[in-house]
This record gives C-alpha cells, sequence and structure tokens, in this order.
C-alpha cells in the first residue's frame, strides 16, 4: 500500500493535533520536519519522534516527502505553497491558503499545470459532524434557509504573537473571521454580493474586533463577529422559515459534539460521533492524491473565500458596502 511521506514546514503549535492526526490516517507517515533553526528542528523531530530533520525551509522542498503540511504566519502560506508545488508537492495548507484571490487563481494554475493537489485546512469540512448538517439542511429540517449568524473570538494573550503582525497578515478576521465566512459560503451555497463591516484596531493596527455581513446572491445573509478580545467562543446558528440548527462546535468539532435543531415549541439534540480532530481531513487529501477524488476544499471556493474576506476589509476601512469581486 502507497504511503504519503508528509513534510511539517515550522514547528507551529497546530502540529500537535496535526501530527496524531497524520498518523491516525492508513495511508499517511509523518517522515521530516523543517525549522529556520537546524537545532530546534532537530529537537522538535526528536521529541515528536519524526525521522528527518532539516535547518531550512527549501532544504524540505528538496528532500523524500510528497505533502507539503504549511503552518507559516499567513503571509507566507501562499508563496511557498506555490514553490511547494513547483517542488512536486502536494500541499495540505492552513487557512486562509492566501491573502488575495488572485494568488489563490495562481495557486490553482500552477497545481493543474504541475498535476498537484492543494487544499486549504478547514477540518470542519470534513467531519461526521458537517455531514450531518447537510443532511438535515437537505432534508428540510429547518426549512429554507434564511440567515446564518457565527462568530470565532478568543483572548489572544501573547503579545509578540504573529496575529498581531499586519505585515505578516495578522488580524481577527483572517484568523479566526475567516472560519464563519466559510461556513456561511459553504451553507448558503451561492455567490456572496454584497458586504458590510466594522472593526476595532488593537494597538498594533490589526483588527481586534470585527463584525461583518455577506449578502450572497440567493438572498441568504450571513452575520459574524470575531476578535481577540473577548472570552473563547464559538457559534454557528442556520435560522430557517421553518426551524434554527444551531452548532455549539463547528469549526473545531470533536470526536463526539452535538447539533441543536429547533422548531416551534420542540427541542432536539443530535449526538454526533465522528474521528478526533483533522483525521478526516487527512484522509480526505490521502483519497484525492491517491486515488483522484475530487477535494471537498476546492480552490475555487478558496478563491471566492478570499475576495469575500478581502472585500469586508474594504467595507470595514472605507466604513461602506463594497461588493465582492469575484
Amino acid at each position: 500500500m502507497a504511503l504519503l511521506r508528509w513534510g511539517l514546514l515550522g514547528t507551529a503549535r497546530i502540529n500537535r493535533l496535526i501530527i496524531p492526526a497524520i498518523r491516525a490516517s492508513a495511508r499517511s507517515v509523518v517522515h521530516a520536519v523543517a525549522s529556520r533553526d537546524g537545532g530546534r528542528a532537530r529537537t522538535y523531530a526528536a521529541s515528536w519522534s519524526i525521522p528527518r530533520a532539516f535547518a531550512s525551509y527549501d532544504e524540505l522542498l528538496a528532500a523524500d516527502v510528497d505533502v507539503l503540511y504549511i503552518s507559516l504566519p499567513n503571509s507566507l502560506h501562499a508563496p511557498w505553497t506555490l514553490r511547494a508545488i513547483e517542488a512536486g508537492l502536494h500541499v495540505l495548507c492552513e487557512k486562509p491558503l492566501a491573502l488575495a484571490p488572485d494568488d489563490v487563481r495562481r495557486i490553482s494554475e500552477a497545481a493543474a499545470r504541475g498535476g498537484r493537489v492543494v487544499t486549504e485546512g478547514f477540518m470542519y469540512r470534513h467531519h461526521a459532524q458537517t455531514d450531518r448538517v447537510a443532511e438535515l439542511i437537505s432534508g428540510g429540517a429547518i426549512g429554507a434557509i434564511q440567515t446564518l449568524v457565527g462568530g470565532f473570538t478568543y483572548v489572544q494573550s501573547r503579545a509578540d504573537d504573529v496575529r498581531l503582525d499586519p505585515s505578516l497578515g495578522g488580524g481577527a478576521l483572517w484568523d479566526v473571521g475567516c472560519y464563519p465566512v466559510s461556513f456561511g459560503q459553504w451553507i448558503a451555497g451561492a455567490r456572496p454580493g454584497a458586504v458590510i463591516a466594522a472593526r476595532r484596531l488593537g494597538p498594533t493596527m490589526v483588527d481586534e474586533h470585527f463584525g461583518g455581513t455577506v449578502t450572497y446572491a440567493n438572498g441568504v445573509m450571513l452575520h459574524f463577529t470575531a476578535g481577540f478580545r473577548a472570552a473563547y467562543d464559538t457559534l454557528m446558528r442556520v435560522i430557517g422559515s421553518e426551524g434554527v440548527l444551531e452548532i455549539p462546535r463547528p469549526y473545531r468539532p470533536d470526536a463526539r459534539c452535538e447539533i441543536v435543531v429547533r422548531r416551534a415549541d420542540t427541542l432536539e439534540r443530535i449526538d454526533i460521533a465522528g474521528n478526533a480532530p483533522f483525521v478526516d481531513q487527512i484522509i480526505d487529501l490521502e483519497d484525492t492524491v491517491l486515488d483522484g477524488r475530487p477535494s471537498r476544499v476546492t480552490l475555487e471556493e478558496s478563491r471566492v473565500l478570499a475576495a469575500t474576506l478581502v472585500a469586508l476589509h474594504e467595507a470595514a476601512r472605507q466604513r461602506r458596502a463594497v461588493d465582492v469581486a469575484i
């Protein structure tokens, strides 16, 4: 059986969830890690029992790996994704894949030319909870979708965190606001039209609180918030003509989670059993690379999402409605 050899570009905290997921899947192995500090790479590899360690990102791209997992700061996602494609590697890149829709287009064109698979790391899209949400909505559990309400906030307490650096693509919208916007885009199932937004900037001039509304071509509206200064909270609420579907853990579902459906005076709690976080995302990439199946998160979807996030930033800056340029 073919095994995909994964290389980790960077030693970000998210790796602690990705490494067990790769090892839990049937057709992948964690093969190498790279850091700009050779000592850090070797120490990291030893602590996680990773066979190979490299003192530069370029060395990893030239090594014996098949898939690159990119968890660098946001502004580095697109450049290193393109370099990985040029090196003949498949890529799983953490969200956001790029900070501009044209960069996603370049990635898509390069991947098509090279016959490589590239996907953006929205793990929730691969989980059993999301499948159940799709079944409930398509089955008419809450009637016709009217409004979506989403949010993702947490306290960002590290003063030197890359998420607070505007030159690295920092800010709450890119970091966590992308989740409700991505989820809303998927549920709405239509192209985004106009957006409105407001933001509160912090001392480093990134948005530390962000709120926005996206109106889709089919009339569905998404209202969302994202922030670095409010307590941890996640939510996606789908309001239909006949009921409401609530997802308490929409963006980071676990092995067990819950969906709540309210209709008139009835309330139903639906328990979901699925794989541990990130495992299904790894399996999806395996299936795409080794079996030729379509990826759940397409590059066209990522391009539209990037265009929406750019428009939201512009709407907040200009304090007026902005059309999404797609």
